[in-house]
């Protein structure tokens, strides 16, 4: 019983940040870490989408705004969060990249300027704060599990597999995951778990009708979308980990999804 208290009483210490903003997944983590006693923050390019002052208002996020390809953006942010709430003990980077222009083009058609504006929102804005998120866990005093911070990608299938078409996603997602093993290989050892998250699926999110919808998927049906709910449970799982069984990379998918 005693053991279990601790445990309590050192995950309400726990501070979030999560970056990139949205009603998907960074808004599910946001709520479940809330509702688990975390001090939360998410940020944003926009901080005042109407999604995240909802989060502020009903479950206490601290809004930011940042740029996260900006080095000057995120190393302010991280200053921001533990002047306001404390010092991260859990980040997490929730952005995609994709630079809509370029979907969907070949080798030959793609845009040099949108393949590097894509490199820039995701693998680049990930080692941003990647970086200063390893500043700041390493000056952590360990937890009861003797971890000092957890630092998680959301990826996507590029990841795993470059489609057809989609030279620039798959050159972003595939340099995540470089960043992320990397990372893991000199961070965990000191304490500071890694994890690199490639979801296999559209993400539905649930609109204000109750059903859960993809913007270009159409609306869930039968559980053949990823559930950011679900999602987020996964992701606070990753945070709560024993350390003598991290994982590194865990790939959701719908049980229906063809891989």
């Amino acid at each position: 019983m005693e053991k279990h208290d601790n445990h309590d009483s050192a995950r309400s210490r726990d501070v979030a940040l999560i970056v990139g903003g949205g009603p998907g997944i960074s808004a599910s983590c946001a709520r479940l870490f809330a509702k688990n006693a975390m001090r939360v923050a998410i940020a944003a390019r926009d901080p005042d989408k109407p999604v995240l002052a909802d989060l502020e208002n009903m479950h206490g996020v601290r809004r930011y705004a940042c740029d996260a390809s900006v080095p000057a953006d995120v190393e302010l942010l991280f200053r921001n969060v533990a002047r306001d709430l404390g010092a991260p003990t859990l980040v997490v980077h929730n952005i995609d990249g994709r630079v809509a222009q370029i979907l969907r083009k070949g080798i030959a058609e793609a845009d040099p300027a949108l393949a590097l504006a894509t490199l820039r929102n995701s693998p680049f804005s990930a080692f941003l704060v990647g970086q200063q998120a390893a500043r700041v866990m390493r000056a952590n005093e360990p937890d009861v599990n003797g971890a000092r911070g957890t630092i998680i990608f959301t990826n996507a299938s590029a990841a795993l597999k470059g489609f057809a078409l989609s030279a620039a996603f798959a050159m972003a997602c595939q340099a995540k995951s470089g960043l992320a093993q990397s990372m893991a290989r000199e961070l965990m050892p000191q304490g500071i778990h890694v994890a690199n998250v490639p979801i296999d699926a559209a993400i539905g999110w649930t609109r204000q009708d109750g059903t859960r919808a993809h913007q270009l998927a159409g609306t869930s049906v039968d559980d053949n979308m990823a559930d950011p709910d679900c999602i987020a449970q996964t992701y606070l799982q990753l945070h709560r980990q024993h350390r003598s069984t991290w994982a590194f990379e865990i790939v959701l998918r719908p049980w229906v999804e063809k891989w």
